[in-house]
């Protein structure tokens, strides 16, 4: 894909915002996505392929939202953005023969390379008003759920940001502390992450390994 971009628009930086997504993860796709883009510059074009459907009739998609453009499959991996507008990719602006595999490197990042030197958006093929969308829980009256685990083993919640309070797993109660510093070594605690949500977080280790938690774990928040 690198090599695709590098040779379609030459001289265009190049960022990778992560490869850490589990493979045909897309709801943790979206949420890096939604982490990510406010921090790159308006006009940003995002290559973006977690893409279990790959090869059926699944939609190819350019999403325009916040003055910023993502390119790639129609699974819900924008549902996250704010007010999208999504295209259909019917410009032939792939390679002629894609490969039923790997559209990453056959049609989104040509599209994408196409878009970062000057297409327009208008050029991409007709509006979709039907995408795919993504429904991430909703955590209710302090209950909620784990959503992913990190690289660290962190485990990020659908909990709101907190600055106080208990948040209980199974029988145990992690204190909510405001930095990993606050806590000792090997100390399981809550925090609110750089997500915005509450994230479980052992002192110096794994959460996940340490608590047993994985996606789905019900967790919940409460005040001292």
């Amino acid at each position: 894909m690198k090599g695709v971009l590098a040779t379609r628009a030459p001289g265009v930086p190049m960022v990778d915002v992560t490869h850490g997504v589990p493979p045909q993860d897309v709801r943790v796709g979206a949420l890096f996505l939604e982490t990510a883009w406010p921090w790159f510059p308006i006009g940003t074009v995002f290559l973006c392929v977690v893409d279990p459907g790959v090869g059926t009739a699944r939609r190819p998609l350019v999403v325009r939202a916040a003055e910023r453009l993502f390119v790639g499959p129609d699974n819900g991996l924008f549902g996250l953005l704010p007010d999208p507008v999504a295209r259909e990719i019917t410009a032939p602006w792939g390679f002629p023969v894609a490969s039923a595999t790997f559209h990453g490197r056959d049609l989104f990042a040509p599209v994408a390379a196409r878009l970062a030197i000057g297409a327009a958006f208008d050029e991409v093929g007709p509006i979709v008003d039907d995408a795919v969308p993504l429904t991430i829980p909703v955590a209710v009256h302090g209950r909620g759920e784990v959503l992913y685990v990190d690289h660290y083993g962190n485990a990020v919640t659908n909990l709101p940001a907190a600055d106080s309070g208990v948040v209980r797993l199974g029988a145990a109660r992690l204190p909510v502390v405001r930095t990993y510093g606050a806590a000792a070594p090997g100390q399981p605690v809550a925090l609110t992450g750089s997500t915005g949500r509450l994230e479980l977080a052992v002192r110096d280790g794994d959460a996940a390994r340490t608590l047993g938690v994985a996606p789905g774990s019900p967790v919940h928040w409460e005040p001292e």
